[in-house]
């Protein structure tokens, strides 16, 4: 089974990067690749721009991506109670290649952050709109206070209850 790890920002120590990949390697016997927002940068999306240009190449290659997985699993970073630029501008482009940009795939939504609301105003944002998007959602999971929960060194949630629910969820794809 191929997991595709998808940290929802640019930031390049994200936080949420580290809690996707950690959590779709849960998955028992799963090959996990783990995207980089950074490696897919385009021009922000605007309709004169696509008319122009067509569909951006990483945009197509984005889509590609989760094409080719068995199951996502994303982590939301919250910007203003909302999605980062760098991913809506990738999911905008992505979505006008098809609508459907989970392409009926199984997605796990999580999110986290610093602090004690662990971004869970983008995940519920997130949540409710999958199913517009084709996203077959199995779980999803708000990761507060991120620092306290999650070990660096060895890149787990340390937090045993939250643990459970990650293996519990990653049970379902």
């Amino acid at each position: 089974m191929k997991v595709l790890a998808i940290g929802a920002t640019n930031s390049k120590a994200s936080i949420n990067q580290q809690l996707a990949a950690y959590t779709a390697s849960l998955t028992e016997g799963a090959q996990v690749e783990v995207l980089d927002l950074n490696d897919f940068e385009m021009p922000i999306y605007s309709e004169d721009r696509e008319k122009e240009s067509g569909v951006h190449q990483h945009a197509q290659r984005f889509f590609s991506k989760i094409g080719e997985a068995d199951a996502v699993v994303i982590s939301f970073a919250e910007y203003n109670g909302s999605y980062t630029a760098a991913f809506k501008n990738v999911f905008d482009w992505t979505s006008r290649i098809d609508m459907k940009v989970y392409q009926g795939k199984p997605v796990v939504m999580l999110s986290t952050s610093p602090g004690p609301g662990g971004a869970s105003s983008v995940l519920s944002s997130a949540v409710n709109s999958a199913p517009y998007f084709d996203a077959d959602v199995k779980g999803s999971m708000s990761v507060p206070s991120f620092y306290d929960n999650f070990n660096a060194e060895t890149g787990e949630i340390i937090n045993a209850e939250m643990a459970e629910n990650l293996k519990s969820i990653m049970s379902q794809i």
